[in-house]
């Protein structure tokens, strides 16, 4: 006869919400100098005036634009069936664009990234440690999130 399985007296690791585990501290955008990430399908032909765009909501905001990035999907002969998707689920953008922009970020001693697009939690977790500094999507920033 077989006993019956005991649960396990470890505290639970998944306890609480997905969400809060992972959670990005809101970030302020007063008086922060901040580099704006964005990411287009090739056929976006207005991503400048996006760019631009939320360069001005920042901006309106208190924050100081310091610097711009710009990953297109779709542009080449090679991107264009793969168009709907990001480049990478961990971190949305290419590896040599988080790279550049990390760089960027460095260069300009950046508080923080703001991406134009929403980001997931994984990219929330991710996109920190591979920049060095906050990565906050736009919407985030927006609604004070």
């Amino acid at each position: 006869m077989q006993q019956a399985r005991r649960r396990d007296r470890r505290p639970d690791h998944r306890a609480g919400p997905v969400r809060d585990r992972h959670r990005v501290p809101a970030f302020a955008v007063e008086g922060a100098d901040v580099v704006l990430v964005g990411y287009f399908s090739g056929r976006q032909k207005d991503f400048a005036a996006s760019m631009d765009a939320a360069a001005r909501e920042l901006t309106e905001r208190g924050s100081r634009v310091v610097g711009r990035i710009v990953q297109r999907r779709g542009v080449s002969a090679g991107g264009v069936g793969k168009m709907t998707l990001p480049y990478s689920s961990r971190t949305l953008l290419s590896y040599g664009k988080v790279r550049e922009t990390a760089e960027l970020c460095a260069r300009t001693e950046a508080d923080a990234a703001v991406f134009l697009t929403p980001l997931t939690e994984r990219q929330r977790h991710v996109l920190p440690k591979l920049l060095g500094r906050p990565a906050v999507s736009l919407a985030d920033v927006l609604t004070g999130d």
